[in-house]
């Protein structure tokens, strides 16, 4: 109450001195401008957009290229994509649930998953421009290990593009790095550090390998399915139905993302999947009926209440 009587007197005052106390008017409510669309829904950070489409203005119609990969409930969505005044387009992409085609059949969002699908993007980018067998990418046996492409003595340099997390927090070990390692192996120039890989030991300030290359053939995966096996049957087939239903135990992961590597970097082709023509679209949402429509409907209700009276 005391604060709001010394606001009163002061307001007193104010008036007093002959001021007048603005007003939101007409004009303060034109002069306010709304957030973007996508602000406002909290889907995008303009921040950080900005800055990764934004350059120098000699560089005519030379687009930046960015990475872009998001994570939902049941698949990962993986893109190459560069903006325009008319909205962004992307030219070419990659997803989770095209895994099975490869031989994974479960577990399609996890960190191994997510590396198969960064490699099988950058495969079909580099096969469409033709830029394949220059840029093979990392073909070696340790693939825990950070890859840097090298530009090839040809005039054609590597692809570049930059890495477009969204919203995702950048915490060490998450999947969207995963999906970076994979790009980067798969023989893209993408800037990074290998900071934020799973397996980097903050105080030597160096990444472990063979943990990190753990991770990417589902090793992690595995001792989880183990334990639950030995201490929690139940339990284990409850959270793993899926493995068991596909019959995969925990030694056949490393197999199955070893070959499914191999496997990508053969045939990493996109093939649309056929659509069934016999769904019905559901609809609730009334349908607008027309004027001869509402006419034949009146008809009917005025012939009905007749034939009851």
């Amino acid at each position: 109450m005391q604060n709001i009587s010394i606001q009163f007197i002061a307001v007193k005052q104010f008036w007093e001195m002959g001021f007048v106390m603005p007003r939101k008017s007409k004009a303060y409510s034109k002069r306010f401008q709304v957030k973007f669309r996508r602000r406002r829904s909290g889907k995008t950070d303009y921040y950080a957009r900005i800055r990764l489409n934004a350059q120098s203005k000699n560089k005519y119609n030379t687009p930046k290229y960015r990475f872009v990969i998001r994570f939902t409930n049941k698949d990962i969505v993986a893109q190459i994509s560069y903006a325009t005044i008319a909205g962004d387009r992307v030219i070419a992409c990659a997803y989770g649930h095209e895994l099975p085609r490869y031989g994974i059949k479960a577990g399609l969002t996890n960190y191994a998953a997510a590396y198969c699908v960064g490699l099988l993007l950058a495969r079909r980018l580099l096969h469409r421009y033709e830029l394949h067998e220059e840029y093979a990418g990392n073909v070696e046996e340790n693939v825990g290990q950070d890859y840097n492409v090298e530009e090839c003595s040809s005039t054609k340099r590597p692809f570049k593009v930059l890495l477009d997390i969204g919203l995702a927090r950048t915490t060490t070990g998450s999947r969207v790095f995963g999906a970076l390692k994979g790009a980067l192996d798969g023989g893209l120039d993408i800037p990074h550090s290998d900071r934020r890989f799973r397996g980097y030991h903050t105080g030597a300030k160096r990444i472990h390998a063979q943990l990190h290359r753990k991770f990417i053939l589902g090793g992690h995966v595995a001792d989880y399915m183990m334990l639950l096996r030995d201490e929690d049957p139940d339990k284990y087939d409850a959270q793993f139905s899926q493995y068991i239903k596909q019959g995969l135990e925990a030694e056949d992961l490393e197999p199955m993302y070893t070959s499914a590597h191999a496997a990508i970097r053969a045939d990493p082709s996109f093939i649309s999947t056929e659509k069934n023509p016999n769904v019905v679209k559901r609809s609730w949402k009334m349908k607008r009926l027309g004027y001869e429509e509402r006419k034949l409907n009146l008809l009917a209700r005025l012939k009905a209440f007749d034939s009851d009276a």
